[in-house]
């Protein structure tokens, strides 16, 4: 819910508390019904669940998302999923792809521990990695890979962390071997917010990054969505790189223009 005509004090008391109130309420009748769901069924399942907790999340921070371009339909007959990849500027950045294109999503390690919102990940499939960890990033890749497989959305923030400003920074070597692997889908989008929205999550711990995206007023952002190609196995790993890298830079220009701030 938008919370208007407050202020910024009693808004971020709101939304914070919101944030974590929403989650911790939808998360129970979630599980029971995954619980009572049948293994065919769980994917639709979880994806309307997420769907519609995205959609909430960004309702509550009283964030519009502009989608410039059409998001396509996965490739029929292809067989696969589909690897989202677009760059990465603030927490919230989870509740607009989410609720853009669906799927699930590829996360930093420690957040499967974080009360309410682990818990909420964790159920939903998200693929938890430790960038510092070459075993862990080994295991995040087959994990991906048979996601993919199975055809599945998941959405990636390849250059691993979040950043200010519209440069797109280098991807990550291993991001995008999975859809290598699995000869997968890969869709590019890139994401502009206004630049006087204080939106990038840096330099700060989640509570603080939280806590003043809990003040700001109503954002209107963009999503520019770009055209899916698919990866491969006879493609070189560095090639797939830099087209994703390259795709998704002009699309945060698309959307930057778009947003027009």
């Amino acid at each position: 819910m938008v919370i208007p005509n407050v202020t910024a004090r009693a808004r971020q008391a709101a939304r914070a508390s919101g944030f974590l109130g929403m989650t911790a309420l939808m998360l129970p009748p979630f599980l029971a019904r995954m619980a009572a769901t049948s293994d065919a069924d769980r994917t639709a399942v979880r994806d309307a669940w997420v769907g519609r907790w995205a959609r909430a999340l960004l309702r509550l921070f009283a964030i519009e998302v502009v989608v410039e371009g059409v998001v396509p339909t996965p490739t029929q007959g292809h067989g696969r999923g589909r690897l989202v990849v677009t760059n990465h500027r603030s927490a919230i950045d989870i509740g607009v792809v989410l609720s853009t294109f669906g799927g699930t999503m590829v996360s930093r390690a420690d957040l499967a521990g974080w009360p309410v919102l682990g818990a909420a990940a964790r159920a939903v499939g998200t693929v938890f990695v430790d960038r510092s960890s070459a075993k862990s990033g080994a295991g995040a890749i087959r994990s991906m890979q048979k996601l993919l497989e199975a055809g599945q959305t998941i959405n990636l923030f390849p250059e691993g962390t979040t950043f200010e400003g519209d440069e797109v920074r280098p991807f990550h070597g291993g991001a995008l071997v999975s859809a290598l692997r699995a000869e997968a889908e890969i869709l590019p989008a890139g994401i502009a917010y206004p630049r006087a929205s204080g939106a990038a999550f840096i330099n700060e711990t989640f509570a603080e990054h939280l806590a003043r995206m809990s003040k700001s007023g109503a954002t209107r952002m963009v999503v520019s969505v770009g055209t899916p190609f698919v990866a491969r196995k006879t493609d070189r790993a560095t090639d797939l790189t830099k087209r994703a890298h390259d795709e998704v830079q002009a699309l945060v220009t698309r959307a930057r223009n778009r947003c027009g701030e």
